[in-house]
């Protein structure tokens, strides 16, 4: 076991990430629309009526992409983009933690007057 608290931290967030496998870029979007049919519910316009719309916004192969998608792979998408929010804080907070380290070993280096280059 290590006595350095922050490495102990870093150390429990790296196997995290393993759990974030199914995880997607971009944003979730639903919307509730009309499909503009007279005989259809939702032609009343009312919110409660309208058919809702799913689609998954990001950027793919350099193109801002919207891939639309039905109901059955509405949920699996909204939870890869949930669990890629997730990665993308485990990433900031292990990112923090080994710029203090870094910052750390240069200040020791310093005092004990070694070249800092």
């Amino acid at each position: 076991m290590t006595s350095d608290p922050e490495l102990s931290l870093r150390g429990g967030l790296v196997p995290s990430l393993f759990t974030l496998r199914e995880m997607l870029p971009g944003s979730f979007i639903q919307r509730h629309r009309s499909r503009g049919e007279r005989n259809c519910r939702c032609s009343s316009g009312q919110p409660k009526d309208l058919h809702p719309q799913f689609a998954l916004s990001l950027v793919w192969q350099g193109r801002l992409r919207t891939i639309h998608l039905d109901a059955r792979r509405a949920e699996e998408a909204r939870c890869g983009v949930e669990l890629h929010r997730r990665f993308q804080q485990v990433e900031v907070r292990i990112l923090e933690i080994n710029v203090r380290r870094l910052l750390r070993k240069k200040q020791a280096s310093r005092d004990k007057g070694a070249p800092t280059h």
